[in-house]
């Protein structure tokens, strides 16, 4: 299992078939009976190729930031994700480029944090409200259950993430020290 995580960090290709295949799958669930299955495969890789290009700048904009290749960026995020401190000195300066910049990246974003909350609290009441005038509530409960589950998970995520890069940002500050 480590084996293919570690895959999936490093791989776009890897993170294209993923996503492919889950868009193809969304696609078929929610299009009309009637259309063919080969619409859901071109669906399907536009909206991959969509999201590839979007993974593949933000690596690109992140390395160099950084200062490191996209490999590279994916081995700094794992030993984040790990707490492994690295011990040469041009890893310690790299990884402490990428906590600053994902830190100052989430803090920016959280700014637009509540506005988000609200809008997606906002798009689970109208399925309600719908399914209240149409007089199914099934679909729009269940819906209105998974937004939230989403919200909760999307915050969980990122207060999580966020206590990762402070205590790398703080282990390496105090490796710095002792080192000078």
């Amino acid at each position: 299992m480590r084996a293919l995580k570690r895959w999936f960090d490093r791989s776009l290709t890897a993170q294209a078939v993923v996503i492919f295949l889950v868009a193809v799958g969304v696609i078929a669930l929610l299009s009309d009976r009637d259309e063919h299955p080969a619409s859901w495969l071109i669906q399907g890789a536009i909206y991959t190729a969509i999201v590839m290009v979007f993974l593949a700048v933000q690596r690109r904009r992140t390395g160099r930031a950084v200062g490191t290749d996209p490999r590279g960026l994916a081995e700094l995020n794992r030993r984040i994700r790990h707490r492994e401190v690295p011990k040469d000195p041009e890893e310690q300066a790299a990884m402490r480029r990428l906590v600053a910049e994902q830190l100052g990246r989430m803090e920016r974003g959280g700014r637009w944090l509540p506005y988000w909350l609200g809008f997606m609290g906002l798009v689970a009441a109208g399925m309600i409200a719908l399914g209240v005038v149409n007089g199914s509530l099934a679909f729009p409960l269940v819906f209105a259950v998974g937004v939230i589950g989403f919200c909760c998970w999307v915050l969980w995520m990122r207060r999580h993430w966020m206590d990762r890069c402070r205590f790398m940002r703080s282990a390496l500050q105090s490796r710095h020290e002792r080192v000078s």
